[in-house]
């Protein structure tokens, strides 16, 4: 089969399409057509040697993936060929074929394309966990969702919304509307204003009881700050650097903030077959009503990978950055 290729760490033109293996699956596994990807963060860092992938994962890129099942292995036998299906993956979604685990595929809802199907796993996945399993959130919580208009926070944004909570949001001027266009309460120019002081003004010195940070060091103080008693800071990234200076663990412990950090890719197989399965009962419908939806930026044909990187790494999106793949 081809793949995007990695030859040399490094800038986007390094990548290539080429000739690799084909994976089989094993027993409990399923082989998968790949029609539609999508680039997430961790693809750029992956290409320039950052963030290798786990042990036993594929080492091509791509964490999320929709398709049409192909092969089935000996132990299946709740998918079938033709089915069509999605899935949040370890790496390997840039490739016409991946193969997955059977308890980690989702059948598609009706109504969406590949490529709409292909921009929901990774960040809808990351940002139910975020706000569900470890924010807890509840109705009314006021929620700040740093980097608001990326994949994860376009999600965060409909997610909060739904559970009846207030979310507001950090990300450049012209991409305000888009925000507020999902459901974002408040939007916060992180170029050109405070985001301490504007959530102080928001919530008349309230705070919020949830944050989703992407961002990490530069952010920290101002994150304690414009939490209210009992927090939480949901650490997803530390894009912006991972050593922070001076930290009074007095300051936290006034307000009992609570630090939570996550990542996915690396969870195990169970972590991942329970929060798939829980997120296609409890959200999955509500694409299809419209309730939900991914946000797409732009569609790339996977020739164009490199193009694509550079929109990401620019920050030039607004939503998912998408890949169609040519078989």
């Amino acid at each position: 089969m081809r793949a995007v290729r990695v030859p040399k760490h490094g800038d986007p033109e390094h990548m290539t399409i080429g000739e690799v293996p084909a994976p089989a699956p094993g027993p409990d596994e399923v082989r998968v057509q790949v029609h539609a990807t999508a680039l997430n963060r961790a693809d750029t860092f992956q290409r320039r040697g950052h963030y290798p992938p786990p042990d036993g994962a594929s080492p091509i890129l791509g964490l999320e993936m929709a398709g049409v099942v192909e092969e089935t292995g000996d132990g299946v036998i709740d998918w079938h060929a033709g089915d069509r299906v999605f899935s949040l993956l370890a790496g390997g979604g840039y490739a016409e074929q991946v193969v997955v685990h059977k308890d980690l595929l989702m059948a598609m809802p009706p109504g969406l394309s590949m490529e709409e199907a292909a921009a929901i796993p990774e960040v809808f996945l990351t940002a139910y966990q975020a706000l569900h399993w470890l924010g807890g959130v509840q109705r009314d919580h006021r929620v700040l969702i740093h980097a608001g208009a990326s994949g994860v926070g376009t999600a965060a944004i409909q997610l909060a919304k739904e559970a009846g909570a207030h979310p507001y949001i950090t990300a450049s001027a012209p991409k305000h509307e888009v925000c507020r266009d999902l459901g974002a309460e408040a939007t916060i120019d992180y170029e050109s204003e405070d985001f301490a002081e504007r959530i102080d003004s928001i919530t008349d010195g309230a705070g919020v009881h949830i944050i989703l940070d992407f961002i990490g060091a530069p952010y920290f103080h101002r994150n304690v700050a414009a939490l209210t008693m009992d927090g939480r800071i949901i650490q997803l990234a530390t894009l912006g650097g991972s050593t922070v200076e001076e930290v009074s663990l007095r300051d936290l412990m006034a307000k009992r903030v609570q630090l939570l950090t996550s990542t996915l890719r690396n969870r195990s197989l169970d972590y991942k077959i329970q929060l798939t399965q829980e997120f296609a009962s409890d959200v999955l419908p509500k694409f299809v009503d419209g309730q939900l939806r991914p946000v797409i930026d732009s569609t790339y044909d996977w020739t164009e990978v490199a193009d694509a990187h550079r929109r990401m790494e620019n920050n030039e999106n607004a939503g998912k950055i998408v890949l169609q793949i040519v078989s």
